[in-house]
């Protein structure tokens, strides 16, 4: 089943191309922003002064090493303490979802994240940066918000 879903996500990088996945703003911020699966959330973030207050905005596609990138992140950033989570949802993955799952519970024995609805939610990341994502970083739960202006309203109060 896991070389299907392979072949399938390679077809899709293929059929589909994403053209952005991030955008870098101020080393310095202590905040970053996800917008899951809204690219137009991205868009509209990457030419906004916002970038000078917050250190990074990305989407987040997957449950799985989209998830281990932002673990990775936030381990070799850690001046990053909020990760504002907004935009839609991405379908039958849920990756935000499992961020948050994550985020209370952790992963089990085979590195699956507990209580997590997501397909695949297999991590490779160390349980070491996991622990440190979740005893350092806050998630704001803004999860289908994409009313632009309502996000930046929040992003104000971190």
């Amino acid at each position: 089943m896991n070389v299907l879903a392979e072949i399938i996500g390679e077809i899709c990088k293929a059929v589909l191309p994403i053209s952005e996945e991030y955008v870098k703003g101020n080393p310095n911020s202590s905040i970053a922003i996800c917008t899951l699966s809204s690219i137009d959330l991205l868009k509209r973030f990457s030419t906004h002064k916002i970038l000078n207050d917050v250190s990074i905005v990305g989407r987040l596609l997957s449950e799985n090493k989209g998830i281990d990138s932002i673990i990775e992140y936030v381990n070799n950033n850690q001046k990053i303490n909020s990760i504002i989570v907004c935009g839609k949802e991405v379908f039958g993955h849920k990756s935000g979802h499992s961020l948050f799952q994550l985020h209370k519970h952790g992963i089990d024995k085979n590195n699956r994240i507990i209580n997590s609805l997501s397909p695949h939610p297999y991590l490779t990341v160390s349980e070491f940066k996991i622990k440190y994502f979740q005893n350092n970083v806050n998630l704001v739960n803004l999860i289908n918000e994409t009313n632009y202006e309502r996000i930046l309203s929040k992003i104000k109060f971190y």
